[in-house]
């Protein structure tokens, strides 16, 4: 009995087919995973969202010159706020499915989606991602840091220099007419040659005019395998490195922090990126 494959790329009924849809046709009738005509962006949403990544990254660009020990999760939290709004932008994650923040912050163990707190205060040599999300104008945007408080111990400034070669290697990794398989493959060898791991429940995504959007982009893999990279197409790449296991936890108590499960430090990187027809063009920093 044969698979009925779902297609995904439909020409619309009267109009010309173009070079686009010949070649990503061509994939979808050899039983690849195509994207939708949806997730591929026009050049105005496009520009919307490079302004929205323009004030994604002053954002960052910000905490970068006020971080430091004895700084509260919770003052970053505010600098990102009002920086945010007074530029007449909102933060995404504020109110997203209940987080109760502007942004996240994710010390040390906390892989992802730390909630700023006033208890919570930087100390000398912790390592902290401090992920930023942007709407303006209805457009989204989506990049992470990691910052390094003070001088921290050899082994995790290699944790936060390896993961941001694995965000780099991710980047060179995507080729129009690829496949996000590809990507992650790339940044999971690079990771485990340096002893590290990579975690597997957590992903990048589709992002522009939803926060989340397709494609999934796990940073594990084969290569060939997952959806096919289309020029248009807006995404995050955001590999989430650990020193130990890549198995994690979320918090009990808040519903929402994810933490490694030996408790060893994480590290991440990320950029929201435009795939266009000579590869991949960032979008925040």
């Amino acid at each position: 009995m044969f698979k009925r494959i779902k297609r995904n790329w439909f020409v619309p009924k009267g109009a010309e087919m173009t070079e686009l849809d010949k070649k990503v046709l061509s994939y979808q009738n050899r039983g690849c995973l195509v994207p939708s005509r949806k997730l591929i962006k026009t050049p105005e949403q496009i520009e919307g969202i490079r302004r929205s990544g323009v004030v994604n990254t002053g954002v960052l660009d910000l905490v970068a010159q006020e971080i430091h020990a004895g700084m509260t999760t919770l003052e970053i939290d505010e600098l990102v706020y009002d920086y945010t709004v007074s530029h007449g932008a909102i933060p995404a994650p504020l109110n997203y499915e209940g987080f109760p923040k502007s942004v996240c912050t994710s010390v040390n163990e906390v892989v992802c989606h730390g909630i700023p707190n006033e208890f919570e205060v930087l100390q000398e040599g912790d390592i902290i991602n401090v992920d930023v999300s942007t709407i303006l104008d209805g457009y989204y945007s989506d990049a992470s840091r990691m910052f390094v408080i003070g001088q921290t111990t050899p082994e995790k400034q290699r944790l936060v220099d390896v993961a941001r070669e694995c965000l780099e290697i991710g980047m060179q990794a995507a080729k129009p007419f690829g496949f996000v398989g590809d990507i992650g493959n790339a940044i999971e060898k690079h990771a485990r040659k340096n002893g590290f791991s990579i975690v597997r429940d957590l992903c990048g995504h589709g992002v522009g005019l939803e926060f989340h959007e397709e494609p999934d982009v796990e940073h594990f893999g084969r290569k060939g395998t997952g959806m096919l990279l289309v020029p248009g197409m807006v995404f995050t790449i955001e590999p989430m490195v650990n020193m130990g296991t890549w198995e994690v936890f979320v918090d009990e108590d808040d519903g929402w922090t994810v933490v490694t499960e030996d408790e060893l430090p994480s590290a991440q990187w990320e950029h929201t990126f435009v795939m266009t027809d000579d590869g991949l063009e960032i979008l925040t920093y």
